[in-house]
Formats: structure tokens, C-alpha cells, sequence
């Protein structure tokens, strides 16, 4: 007796850069970068390993589009603008983005062949600075800031043993019962005032410390002075 022909294979979506580009980043946000191999992506997406090289040159073309990948989800300030307002949104953006993908964040500024959506976010990120006001200088202090806050605490925030704020007060708890109050007065007072009481989310420390630094760069001498219809401000400090 003939044996029933099997059904045939529905054929995925033709291979290209985005979707090789995609596939690495989603492969990369549930295992891991350390475990992205060509390999195990060519796995994930159904095909020979070979064929991804169609697409990308190399390891390394491939990390460089995934990065690009993440800066093109991160809000661009939009044109006319208040700065602060345009730098917080950007900066609040930029966190969630990396909230999404913690595997980015060591490699987000270390690609030596950035991509379109990468230099657009940064030229961006300074054209608005310089629509406000900034000198040249003020503009590369204030993005370098910025940007060693926004990494810095996103670096801090996937190191993190919680993610909720429910998961934070219980481990704040059970540290609590390894000690008594009067070994560790401050701490206790923290976790007692604060991070115990209703409504706490660790996230909500980044915004207060952003703040800090926007209204900062904003006493900063040679900030706000607008850039004439057609012009450009000096690049150095008062005119």
C-alpha cells in the first residue's frame, strides 16, 4: 500500500536584511546575545546558516544592524521643540527601548560602522540641542550627560535582582530580616520610608534624576539662546 504523500510545507517569508536583521534581535532578547551564533539564527529562521550571508557580510554587519535596529524604536526629538521637553521624551524612549533589549546596551555606542538609523538619532538628538541655543561645546557636554545617564542606568537596571515593584519590597524584606534596625539605621529608614511604601517603582528614579540633569543643563551658561531664522549660534560661549 502507497504511503499518504505528505502535505506540503507552507514556505516562510523570503529571506531579506530586515527580516535576518529582526530574527537576530528577537533570538537575541530571549537568549541572549552570548548565545546568537549564525547558526542558531539560521535555526530560528528555518534556513541554512550559509543563507544568512546573502544578507549580512559578517558577525559584525550583523550586530551593527540589530543595533540599528534598536536606535530606529528609540523617539527622535521632534523639530521646533522645547529641548528639555524633546531631551526628556528622547531619554525616556531610549530606556524603554533598552528595557526591551538589555542585550543592546554595552553595544549601543561601541559599533565602529553605525547605521542610517543610528547617525540620524544622533544628528537628531544635537540638531535639536543646537536649534536651542546650545554653543557646540554645551551640545557635546549635554549629549555625553545624557547619554552616560540614560546607559548608566539601564546598565543598573538589568543588573537588578527585581523587576517589579512588588518583587522589590519583598527582597527588601527578607534583606531586612538578616539584620536588626539598629545594625543598619539608614538603611532600614530608606526601606521603611520609602521603598516599602505604597505605589514604589525603581524605574521612578530615573525620571527624577533626569530632571536633575535637564534643569542643570538649563542654568548652564550659553543654554537657550536661539539659533537666528536661517543662522547659526557661535560655537563658543557668550557672543
Amino acid at each position: 500500500m502507497a504511503r499518504p504523500a505528505m502535505p506540503a510545507t507552507q514556505p516562510g517569508p523570503p529571506l531579506s536584511r530586515e527580516r535576518v536583521l529582526r530574527g537576530a534581535v528577537t533570538f537575541a532578547d530571549e537568549h541572549g546575545i552570548g548565545s546568537l551564533t549564525m547558526r542558531k539564527l539560521g535555526e530560528a529562521l528555518g534556513v541554512e546558516a550559509m543563507s544568512l550571508y546573502k544578507h549580512v557580510a559578517s558577525k559584525g554587519d550583523l550586530l551593527d544592524g540589530m543595533i540599528d535596529l534598536v536606535f530606529s524604536e528609540i523617539g527622535l526629538p521632534p523639530r521646533g521643540a522645547d529641548w528639555k521637553t524633546a531631551m526628556r521624551g528622547r531619554a525616556v524612549s531610549a530606556r524603554q527601548a533598552l528595557s526591551r533589549h538589555r542585550w543592546a546596551i554595552d553595544l549601543m555606542e561601541s559599533r565602529s560602522t553605525p547605521g542610517p538609523a543610528t547617525l540620524r538619532h544622533h544628528d537628531a538628538v544635537i540638531g535639536c540641542l543646537r536649534e536651542a541655543g546650545f554653543p557646540v561645546p554645551l551640545a557635546a557636554h549635554a549629549f555625553s550627560v545624557l547619554d552616560s545617564y540614560i546607559y548608566g542606568f539601564a546598565l543598573q537596571e538589568a543588573s537588578l535582582p527585581f523587576d517589579t515593584g512588588e518583587q522589590t519590597a519583598d527582597l527588601a524584606r527578607t534583606i531586612m530580616t538578616r539584620s536588626t534596625p539598629d545594625e543598619y539605621p539608614h538603611l532600614t529608614e530608606l526601606t521603611l520610608e520609602h521603598v516599602l511604601q505604597p505605589g514604589y517603582d525603581h524605574g521612578n528614579e530615573y525620571e527624577f534624576g533626569l530632571d536633575l540633569i535637564l534643569d542643570g543643563l538649563e542654568r548652564t551658561p550659553g543654554t537657550a539662546r536661539p539659533v537666528p531664522s536661517g543662522g547659526h549660534v557661535s560655537s563658543g560661549g557668550t557672543p
